[in-house]
């Protein structure tokens, strides 16, 4: 398999609510690319939560959407048995955004997707 960009290192806390709760530590992060991810209730439109943080031009930066990071995470999770071939993430909560990754496995391959919003558009001229 090829890669996924970062080297993320994931960390799977008790529940989603402990993720929307953490305060990251600058210092202890500095230099690592790092996603956390906890299970939603059954009640919540989402079935995970997830945050991704990684070095900035100004320091410690988190993203409200990561295709890259929600992409290993179901390479981890799905073979695991921890959650079926095809479930929804929730990102970008603690930054008051509403990202929403659909996660699909289907035989050996992961799709990733989900709708966006526009923000920057344009081109550039050679």
């Amino acid at each position: 398999m090829g890669s996924l960009g970062p080297g993320w290192q994931a960390l799977l806390l008790r529940d989603a609510k402990a993720v929307l709760e953490v305060t990251p530590d600058p210092g202890l992060l500095a230099g690592l690319d790092v996603g956390i991810v906890g299970f939603h209730d059954e009640a919540h439109e989402s079935d995970i939560e997830v945050r991704a943080f990684f070095p900035g031009n100004a320091g410690l930066t988190e993203d409200p959407v990561t295709g890259s990071l929600n992409a290993a995470l179901a390479q981890w999770l799905i073979p695991s048995g921890r959650i079926g071939p095809r479930y929804v993430a929730a990102q970008g909560t603690a930054l008051g955004r509403r990202g929403r990754v659909h996660v699909e496995a289907e035989d050996e391959d992961i799709w990733i997707g989900g709708r966006c919003t526009t923000v920057i558009d344009g081109s550039v001229t050679l």
